[in-house]
């Protein structure tokens, strides 16, 4: 897997509201949501980050999972969409800078 063109959806766990802000204001990831807390205490947010800055999130008192490849998921989805104008009539006339070519 290339990480050149890969980035993660990964879910961060601070032990700690301190934890999570002190790991957001040096690593500055690109996050997703709102913070949840649970009940002992723990903040989780949800990032995205190419591998090696999934990498050096984690430290003590930071956990770091990995949800999903959103480069792989987001390429999915761009197969999934057609080619070309499904709403034109299907007599339209092509307009533009363009040759007209003939059918032989």
């Amino acid at each position: 897997m290339s990480s050149e063109y890969t980035i993660l959806r990964v879910r961060v766990t601070a032990r700690d509201p301190d934890t999570l802000r002190a790991l957001l204001r040096e690593a500055r990831p690109d996050v997703g949501g709102r913070v949840r807390q649970a009940e002992d205490g723990s903040c989780t947010i949800d990032a995205y980050v190419t591998p090696e800055e999934a990498e050096a999130l984690e430290r003590d008192g930071v956990t770091v999972h990995i949800v999903e490849d959103a480069t792989a998921v987001g390429r999915a989805r761009q197969a999934e969409v057609g080619e070309g104008d499904r709403f034109a009539p299907e007599d339209e006339v092509p307009q533009g800078l363009a040759l007209k070519v003939k059918d032989t």
